[in-house]
């Protein structure tokens, strides 16, 4: 009885224990609560986030409507496949069962309708090397004829059968400013006619991706998302006019990170009517080699390394026979005008060159040893002369092939029957040397075919520019 008092009575004195200290703590002032973010605790999202509203990095948009440039510019853009064959290969079970054999490739790109009756630019790197090119259009798929390339702005011209096509609006590159919104069209990752905005984030670019022995390098830097598959699409200002030929881009995954660039169109249509026109690009050639005028370069050629400022851009090095050197200019003379346009960059200088044609005459203007005079270059082409270069193809009956000219030996393609094809000559197998002599014209490789009997070394490089030489013996 006495243990049942003693439960009771602890009980009672534990409730009255809690019941004091709840009243002495709600008396106390109550602390503020906060909710701390910590920035690498993962946190679940919703199952659904809307996505309305997404953040921007570009300027506010108020007011700006890409509809009209997208409506009137995408129906001037096509899609091109370039078709190719890869060379041999054999599985395990091609060895066992036979098969195998030249693998076809075929890589995507883009072009732009340049005139109603069919002509087409894209970039020369979509169609290089191509067996078979082919233009869809408006659900229609075209063989497209090769009219020329210019591997010095990367440009290339098609031709398709087909009338009243809606060639797009030239505008003006000159014209262009930077920070001016532009739109790309274009079909990148195979997904056709797609449409991206940016600005242009600079002008006058060079980023030395041009192969050529005379490149041409002056490109538009736009934000506007451009990835593999836009190359040869448009370029065009909001009106919907073509500014420029989206041709690359700066990055180290291989798809858009914020850098991509694109041929002027006041570079493009001078390339496209020498190509229609004559098969080739009349490019004029100044017979010197133009580099930036910096500290580092004026301390190279002995010149005066703390001047206030570097205006212009020197001449690196100058051809003997060449149209610099029969005006009278040298090694180290500095040019700060082009028929008096400011030149302050090698890509500047470039641009206006790009702009004239062999037999051209242009003023410029330079120091050398302190001292400004100006003098007149007669523009030269890369012959050295002032002829008109045209594109040279020869069909031959004894190579079974079509040969063409080109700037480092003699192009070979439509492989028939005769000699090349019996000795299995890749298509577009670009022929330099034969029997360690080199070759540079058609009617070289003829004659020497024509008329020779015995061991025969081949040496050239395939479309895909691997160096491939072949050795056989002919009766």
């Amino acid at each position: 009885m006495n243990h049942i008092k003693t439960i009771i009575i602890s009980f009672i004195a534990g409730l009255a224990g809690a019941f004091a200290f709840h009243k002495y703590q709600a008396a106390q002032p109550q602390p503020q609560t906060q909710n701390i973010a910590v920035a690498d605790h993962y946190t679940q999202p919703p199952a659904y986030q809307s996505i309305a509203t997404p953040v921007s990095n570009h300027l506010p948009t108020d007011n700006i409507d890409f509809s009209l440039a997208a409506a009137k510019a995408t129906p001037s853009v096509v899609y091109i496949n370039s078709i190719s064959q890869m060379g041999v290969s054999y599985s395990y079970f091609d060895l066992l069962f036979g098969g195998g054999g030249p693998q076809t490739r075929i890589s995507s790109g883009s072009g732009v309708i340049f005139s109603a009756d069919g002509y087409i630019v894209t970039n020369n790197h979509v169609i290089d090397g191509a067996e078979k090119i082919q233009v869809l259009y408006n659900k229609k798929s075209y063989d497209a004829e090769l009219i020329g390339t210019d591997p010095s702005t990367d440009l290339a011209v098609l031709k398709i059968k087909e009338s009243n096509l809606p060639a797009i609006a030239l505008g003006s590159s000159k014209n262009l400013a930077v920070g001016e919104w532009v739109v790309a069209v274009g079909n990148p990752f195979s997904l056709s006619s797609t449409v991206t905005a940016g600005i242009v984030s600079a002008k006058g670019r060079r980023i030395n991706i041009v192969e050529d022995k005379f490149p041409i390098e002056s490109f538009i830097q736009t934000d506007a998302a451009i990835n593999p598959g836009n190359s040869g699409g448009a370029l065009v200002n909001k009106n919907g006019d073509l500014v420029g030929i989206n041709t690359a881009i700066l990055s180290r995954t291989g798809s858009y990170t914020g850098y991509a660039f694109a041929v002027p169109v006041d570079i493009a249509r001078k390339v496209v009517e020498d190509l229609i026109k004559y098969g080739a690009p009349q490019k004029a050639i100044f017979g010197g080699n133009v580099i930036e005028y910096d500290f580092q370069n004026a301390k190279k050629y002995g010149l005066d390394a703390n001047a206030k400022e570097f205006r212009g851009v020197l001449i690196g090095s100058i051809d003997r026979e060449g149209a610099a050197t029969k005006a009278g200019l040298q090694e180290g003379d500095i040019i700060i005008k082009l028929n008096n346009i400011d030149i302050n960059s090698e890509s500047a200088f470039e641009e206006e060159l790009s702009y004239r044609k062999p037999g051209d005459k242009i003023s410029i203007t330079y120091v050398r040893n302190g001292k400004t005079s100006t003098v007149d270059v007669t523009l030269l082409n890369k012959l050295g002369d002032n002829s008109i270069v045209k594109r040279k193809i020869v069909s031959d009956a004894t190579t079974g092939a079509n040969l063409e000219a080109v700037d480092y030996g003699v192009k070979i393609n439509k492989i028939r029957d005769g000699i090349f094809k019996s000795i299995g000559l890749p298509e577009n197998y670009t022929l330099t040397h034969i029997n360690r002599q080199r070759v540079k014209d058609p009617q070289d490789v003829i004659d020497f075919f024509g008329k020779y009997k015995g061991r025969v070394l081949l040496y050239g490089f395939t479309n895909t520019k691997q160096e491939l030489p072949l050795s056989f013996y002919l009766r």
